[in-house]
Protein backbone atom coordinates (compact mmCIF):
# COMPACT_ATOMS: atom_id res chain seq x y z
CA UNK A 1 0.00 0.00 0.00
CA UNK A 2 0.69 3.57 -0.41
CA UNK A 3 0.48 7.24 0.47
CA UNK A 4 0.52 9.34 -2.29
CA UNK A 5 0.86 12.89 -2.93
CA UNK A 6 1.79 14.22 -6.58
CA UNK A 7 2.60 17.50 -8.02
CA UNK A 8 0.64 19.14 -4.94
CA UNK A 9 0.18 23.15 -4.72
CA UNK A 10 -0.10 23.49 -0.45
CA UNK A 11 -1.45 26.30 1.68
CA UNK A 12 -4.05 27.47 3.49
CA UNK A 13 -7.53 29.77 1.80
CA UNK A 14 -5.36 33.13 1.25
CA UNK A 15 -1.97 31.73 0.91
CA UNK A 16 0.35 29.29 -1.24
CA UNK A 17 2.70 27.38 0.94
CA UNK A 18 4.31 25.48 -1.82
CA UNK A 19 4.19 23.97 -5.06
CA UNK A 20 5.38 21.06 -7.66
CA UNK A 21 5.46 18.70 -4.41
CA UNK A 22 6.28 14.87 -5.08
CA UNK A 23 5.89 12.69 -1.76
CA UNK A 24 5.19 8.59 -1.28
CA UNK A 25 5.61 6.58 1.33
CA UNK A 26 4.54 2.54 1.24
CA UNK A 27 4.13 0.33 4.05
CA UNK A 28 7.02 -0.80 5.49
CA UNK A 29 9.64 1.86 5.35
CA UNK A 30 10.00 5.52 6.91
CA UNK A 31 10.60 8.63 5.30
CA UNK A 32 12.21 11.72 6.90
CA UNK A 33 10.88 14.91 6.07
CA UNK A 34 13.17 17.84 7.22
CA UNK A 35 13.47 21.58 6.22
CA UNK A 36 13.71 25.04 7.85
CA UNK A 37 11.14 26.94 10.20
CA UNK A 38 8.52 28.04 7.37
CA UNK A 39 9.40 25.31 5.01
CA UNK A 40 5.93 23.90 4.47
CA UNK A 41 6.38 20.59 6.80
CA UNK A 42 3.44 20.92 8.64
CA UNK A 43 1.51 22.05 6.02
CA UNK A 44 2.25 19.20 3.46
CA UNK A 45 1.75 16.76 6.48
CA UNK A 46 -1.89 18.26 7.15
CA UNK A 47 -2.35 17.95 3.20
CA UNK A 48 -1.28 14.46 3.16
CA UNK A 49 -4.07 13.77 6.20
CA UNK A 50 -6.56 15.15 4.23
CA UNK A 51 -7.34 18.27 7.02
CA UNK A 52 -6.11 20.66 4.28
CA UNK A 53 -7.53 19.76 0.89
CA UNK A 54 -4.92 20.13 -1.74
CA UNK A 55 -4.76 24.10 -3.98
CA UNK A 56 -3.61 21.78 -6.79
CA UNK A 57 -2.70 18.00 -7.69
CA UNK A 58 -3.87 15.22 -5.56
CA UNK A 59 -3.07 12.60 -2.45
CA UNK A 60 -3.93 9.10 -3.28
CA UNK A 61 -3.99 5.81 -0.94
CA UNK A 62 -3.33 2.89 -3.05
CA UNK A 63 -5.80 3.92 -6.10
CA UNK A 64 -8.14 5.66 -3.98
CA UNK A 65 -8.64 9.27 -3.57
CA UNK A 66 -7.64 10.25 -0.48
CA UNK A 67 -10.66 12.83 0.05
CA UNK A 68 -13.17 10.43 -0.78
CA UNK A 69 -12.19 8.19 1.60
CA UNK A 70 -14.91 8.37 5.11
CA UNK A 71 -13.53 9.50 8.32
CA UNK A 72 -13.54 6.16 9.51
CA UNK A 73 -11.72 4.84 6.73
CA UNK A 74 -8.84 7.60 6.64
CA UNK A 75 -8.64 6.97 10.04
CA UNK A 76 -8.02 3.34 9.89
CA UNK A 77 -4.97 4.35 7.74
CA UNK A 78 -3.05 6.87 8.99
CA UNK A 79 -2.91 7.95 13.12
CA UNK A 80 -1.45 11.49 12.84
CA UNK A 81 0.71 12.54 16.35
CA UNK A 82 1.04 16.63 16.43
CA UNK A 83 3.86 18.12 17.26
CA UNK A 84 2.12 19.92 20.22
CA UNK A 85 -1.11 18.87 21.91
CA UNK A 86 -3.00 21.59 24.46
CA UNK A 87 -4.64 19.02 27.03
CA UNK A 88 -8.26 20.45 28.04
CA UNK A 89 -9.99 18.32 30.24
CA UNK A 90 -8.69 16.00 33.00
CA UNK A 91 -9.36 12.56 31.06
CA UNK A 92 -6.79 9.95 32.37
CA UNK A 93 -4.05 8.32 30.03
CA UNK A 94 -5.53 5.24 29.42
CA UNK A 95 -8.92 6.93 28.33
CA UNK A 96 -6.60 9.11 25.74
CA UNK A 97 -4.59 5.99 24.56
CA UNK A 98 -8.05 4.09 24.25
CA UNK A 99 -9.50 6.86 22.02
CA UNK A 100 -7.40 5.58 19.40
CA UNK A 101 -9.65 2.65 19.26
CA UNK A 102 -12.53 4.64 18.15
CA UNK A 103 -11.44 4.27 14.59
CA UNK A 104 -12.43 0.81 15.07
CA UNK A 105 -15.81 1.03 17.08
CA UNK A 106 -18.30 3.85 18.18
CA UNK A 107 -17.30 7.27 19.84
CA UNK A 108 -19.91 6.06 22.38
CA UNK A 109 -19.44 2.81 22.60
CA UNK A 110 -17.86 1.20 25.97
CA UNK A 111 -14.02 0.02 25.02
CA UNK A 112 -14.08 -3.86 24.67
CA UNK A 113 -11.48 -5.99 26.62
CA UNK A 114 -9.66 -6.24 23.20
CA UNK A 115 -9.77 -1.83 23.17
CA UNK A 116 -7.89 -2.22 26.24
CA UNK A 117 -5.17 -4.83 25.73
CA UNK A 118 -4.64 -3.05 22.63
CA UNK A 119 -4.52 -0.02 24.91
CA UNK A 120 -2.22 -1.44 27.49
CA UNK A 121 -0.06 -2.93 24.66
CA UNK A 122 0.90 0.10 23.58
CA UNK A 123 1.16 2.23 26.88
CA UNK A 124 3.64 -0.37 28.00
CA UNK A 125 6.10 0.06 24.71
CA UNK A 126 6.13 3.05 25.69
CA UNK A 127 7.63 2.90 29.30
CA UNK A 128 4.42 4.81 30.76
CA UNK A 129 2.03 2.22 31.61
CA UNK A 130 2.36 2.98 35.20
CA UNK A 131 0.58 6.42 34.31
CA UNK A 132 -2.12 4.80 32.73
CA UNK A 133 -4.91 6.18 35.50
CA UNK A 134 -3.04 9.47 35.95
CA UNK A 135 -4.86 12.62 34.50
CA UNK A 136 -3.76 13.44 31.05
CA UNK A 137 -3.47 17.75 32.30
CA UNK A 138 -0.84 16.23 35.40
CA UNK A 139 1.99 15.19 33.52
CA UNK A 140 4.61 16.76 31.55
CA UNK A 141 5.07 17.91 28.42
CA UNK A 142 7.38 14.82 27.30
CA UNK A 143 5.09 12.40 28.98
CA UNK A 144 1.94 13.72 27.20
CA UNK A 145 3.96 12.85 23.73
CA UNK A 146 4.53 9.53 24.66
CA UNK A 147 1.16 8.90 25.45
CA UNK A 148 0.18 10.80 21.62
CA UNK A 149 2.38 8.46 20.60
CA UNK A 150 0.81 5.39 22.38
CA UNK A 151 -2.86 6.24 21.05
CA UNK A 152 -1.59 6.57 17.75
CA UNK A 153 0.05 2.70 17.71
CA UNK A 154 -3.39 1.92 19.57
CA UNK A 155 -5.35 3.14 16.31
CA UNK A 156 -3.56 0.10 14.73
CA UNK A 157 -3.21 2.48 11.07
CA UNK A 158 -1.20 1.36 7.79
CA UNK A 159 0.93 4.81 8.37
CA UNK A 160 2.07 6.38 10.88
CA UNK A 161 2.95 10.21 10.48
CA UNK A 162 4.51 12.17 13.21
CA UNK A 163 5.00 16.06 13.24
CA UNK A 164 8.55 16.41 15.11
CA UNK A 165 7.92 13.76 17.35
CA UNK A 166 11.33 13.98 19.83
CA UNK A 167 11.01 17.86 19.89
CA UNK A 168 9.58 17.54 23.65
CA UNK A 169 11.77 14.53 24.67
CA UNK A 170 14.73 14.12 26.88
CA UNK A 171 17.46 12.09 25.18
CA UNK A 172 16.78 8.91 26.53
CA UNK A 173 13.13 9.56 25.03
CA UNK A 174 14.48 10.26 22.04
CA UNK A 175 16.14 6.76 21.53
CA UNK A 176 12.92 5.66 22.37
CA UNK A 177 11.04 6.89 20.13
CA UNK A 178 13.40 6.25 17.24
CA UNK A 179 13.64 2.79 18.07
CA UNK A 180 9.91 2.59 18.31
CA UNK A 181 10.02 4.22 14.38
CA UNK A 182 12.08 1.45 12.68
CA UNK A 183 10.18 -1.10 15.06
CA UNK A 184 6.72 0.05 13.11
CA UNK A 185 8.12 -0.21 10.03
CA UNK A 186 9.56 -3.37 10.69
CA UNK A 187 5.71 -4.54 11.49
CA UNK A 188 4.79 -3.57 8.17
CA UNK A 189 3.75 -0.12 8.86
CA UNK A 190 4.41 3.64 6.85
CA UNK A 191 5.70 6.19 8.84
CA UNK A 192 6.66 9.96 7.42
CA UNK A 193 8.23 12.15 10.51
CA UNK A 194 9.53 15.82 10.43
CA UNK A 195 12.68 16.97 12.07
CA UNK A 196 14.89 19.33 12.61
CA UNK A 197 17.89 16.79 13.30
CA UNK A 198 19.55 15.09 10.36
CA UNK A 199 20.90 12.45 12.64
CA UNK A 200 17.42 11.14 13.52
CA UNK A 201 16.73 10.68 9.89
CA UNK A 202 20.24 9.07 9.32
CA UNK A 203 19.15 6.81 12.14
CA UNK A 204 15.63 6.27 11.48
CA UNK A 205 14.43 6.35 7.99
CA UNK A 206 15.21 4.77 4.77
CA UNK A 207 14.38 7.48 2.48
CA UNK A 208 14.74 11.76 3.44
CA UNK A 209 13.11 14.28 1.55
CA UNK A 210 14.41 17.70 1.69
CA UNK A 211 12.09 21.18 1.79
CA UNK A 212 13.11 24.58 1.51
CA UNK A 213 10.45 27.57 1.13
CA UNK A 214 7.70 24.88 -0.13
CA UNK A 215 9.99 22.92 -2.47
CA UNK A 216 11.73 19.96 -3.03
CA UNK A 217 15.05 20.47 -2.29
CA UNK A 218 16.18 16.60 -2.98
CA UNK A 219 14.72 13.43 -2.16
CA UNK A 220 15.91 9.47 -1.97
CA UNK A 221 17.88 7.25 0.29
CA UNK A 222 18.75 9.11 3.17
CA UNK A 223 22.94 7.69 2.10
CA UNK A 224 22.33 9.98 -0.90
CA UNK A 225 20.35 12.98 0.46
CA UNK A 226 21.87 13.74 3.56
CA UNK A 227 25.07 15.00 2.55
CA UNK A 228 27.22 18.37 3.93
CA UNK A 229 26.58 20.13 0.67
CA UNK A 230 22.47 19.82 0.48
CA UNK A 231 22.32 19.91 4.50
CA UNK A 232 23.91 23.17 4.09
CA UNK A 233 22.06 24.29 1.39
CA UNK A 234 18.54 23.12 2.81
CA UNK A 235 19.69 25.62 6.26
CA UNK A 236 21.84 28.46 4.93
CA UNK A 237 24.40 27.68 7.24
CA UNK A 238 27.38 25.83 7.42
CA UNK A 239 27.62 21.80 8.37
CA UNK A 240 30.25 20.06 10.33
CA UNK A 241 30.83 16.14 9.45
CA UNK A 242 32.08 13.80 12.09
CA UNK A 243 32.86 10.25 11.16
CA UNK A 244 33.90 7.55 13.37
CA UNK A 245 33.90 3.38 13.12
CA UNK A 246 31.94 4.14 9.79
CA UNK A 247 29.05 6.06 10.70
CA UNK A 248 28.05 9.70 10.18
CA UNK A 249 26.63 12.33 12.12
CA UNK A 250 26.00 15.83 11.36
CA UNK A 251 26.78 18.94 13.63
CA UNK A 252 26.25 22.58 13.23
CA UNK A 253 29.09 24.31 11.97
Amino acid sequence: MQLEGRDLSIGYPDRLVGSGIDVALNTGEVLALLGPNGSGKTTLLKTLLGLLAPKAGHVRLGARDFAKLSDRERARAIAYVPQTHQATFAFSVETVVLMGRTAHGSLFSRPSAHDRAVAASAMARFGIAALANRPYTMISGGERQLVLLARALAQEPQFVVLDEPTASLDFGNQGKVMNEIRALAAAGHGVLFTTHDPNHALRAADRACLLRAGETLAAGPVGEVLTKPLLESLYGAPVETLTADGRTAFLPG
